[in-house]
């Protein structure tokens, strides 16, 4: 017995893991948290041109660089989580993002700021996989919920919130990435007590192969929420990029909080309209959000051209709206296609695909930008974003007719 009490007390003590509420919501508030120190670097980048003298060729570049790391993360770790584990993946990339805060932290060049943002890209992708998925496993419904409100409210709190602090607290640059160690430091120590959600299983070497695996049987919807999917990512880029200094240019005054109210206005109606919108069947939802988005996007090139920031302001605020009604109504129709075992997979193809088009385009108005003016390029980038929302709308309001005749 003596011999026993021995063995037990020179075995490992676990941590006691959280409850399955209390899990949820720490993975949302990581998850959030991934996409809120995503956008903190946006408000800086006008500091970053003043001090390091570089183009919006090179600036579309460098945030660029984000959105591709993040995309080729996806790729090739996007599946890992379902072979290694949720919590195991959560937390290397806890670990990594902390690494890409501290080369912020020290950045003094372009060469500085492109390797933090690559990292960062690489980090947020590992996690957004394995946070999508792990949010599904905890509990389907809310999961899904938290899955689409949290992406929205985490680049809005980030990108608002950095710009607060850029305008109005001491050492810009720093200061932000300070307050963030300290969140990502606490929420490593956190993501430990998660339970783990996934059936670890062999296979993980296979799955760092780079390719997309989206399951059959969510192939023929995944097709046809990708139009206003790449739509509304594409305005997202858009806005993260070039945003803060179109509309400094559009108030004609003001600092970096200017640029930090449009992007925050987009994010956090995308979320409000997530939450009101989470029992609308998805096929009207995304419908419907296709509509608000292509008519946001109007508003606000009306506004932009007749130089009104209340009224782009507006169209801002309308364009979010659909923005998060069509990610809510497109999210819903693809969860439950997928096995669990085949969750994060899913959530790797979609977001990979938003990614592409979160950057990509982005790329080519900065290289617009230097060609033809940063008003001219922001009148006919968002002309295409609002046919091609407009062409999805058509179309889903003809499937839903097909249905009901």
């Amino acid at each position: 017995m003596k011999d026993l009490s021995s063995s037990l007390a020179d075995q490992p003590v676990l941590p006691r893991r959280l409850g399955p509420e209390t899990s949820l919501w720490l993975t949302g508030l990581i998850l959030l948290s991934f996409l809120a120190a995503s956008s903190v670097p946006s408000p800086l980048y006008a500091l970053y041109r003043e001090m390091w003298g570089f183009s919006p060729v090179v600036l579309t570049i460098v945030f660029a660089s984000y959105a591709v790391a993040l995309l080729i993360a996806l790729l090739v770790f996007g599946a890992l989580s379902d072979y290694r584990g949720r919590r195991q993946v959560i937390m290397g990339s806890l670990v990594l993002e902390i690494v890409a805060l501290v080369l912020f932290w020290r950045a003094d060049s372009v060469q500085w700021l492109l390797a933090a943002r690559i990292l960062q890209g690489i980090a947020t992708g590992i996690a957004t996989s394995a946070l999508g998925a792990g949010l599904v496993d905890l509990h389907r419904d809310r999961g899904s919920l938290i899955n689409s409100v949290a992406p929205m409210l985490g680049l809005g709190v980030g990108g608002l919130g950095a710009s607060l602090l850029v305008q109005f607290a001491p050492a810009p640059t720093r200061l932000v990435f300070d307050i963030l160690l300290l969140v990502f430091a606490l929420l490593l120590v956190a993501a430990a007590f998660l339970p783990e959600t996934a059936t670890r299983r062999p296979g993980a070497w296979r799955s760092l192969r780079p390719r997309v695996s989206v399951p059959e049987s969510a192939r023929a919807t995944m097709l046809r929420v990708l139009p206003v999917s790449a739509a509304s990512w594409a305005l997202g880029g858009f806005y993260f990029s070039l945003g803060p200094t179109l509309a400094r240019t559009l108030v004609g005054q003001g600092g970096p909080v200017v640029g930090g109210v449009m992007i925050g206005a987009l994010s956090m109606a995308s979320a409000a309209a997530v939450a009101l919108v989470r029992k609308t069947p998805p096929p009207l939802a995304i419908r419907n959000g296709a509509a608000t988005l292509a008519a946001g996007v109007l508003v606000s090139l009306v506004g932009l051209q007749g130089m009104w920031p209340a009224v782009a302001l507006l169209g801002t605020v309308m364009a979010g709206a659909g923005f998060g009604s069509a990610f809510s109504g497109s999210l819903r129709s693809l969860v439950p296609l997928a096995a669990p075992q085949e969750r994060a997979a899913l959530m790797a193809g979609f977001f990979a695909a938003a990614y592409l088009a979160f950057s990509l385009p982005a790329i080519v108005a900065g290289l617009l930008t230097s060609r033809i003016g940063l008003h001219a390029t922001a009148l006919g980038y968002g002309s295409a974003i609002a046919l091609l929302a407009l062409i999805t709308c058509a179309a889903a309001a003809r499937d839903m007719a097909s249905v009901r005749n």
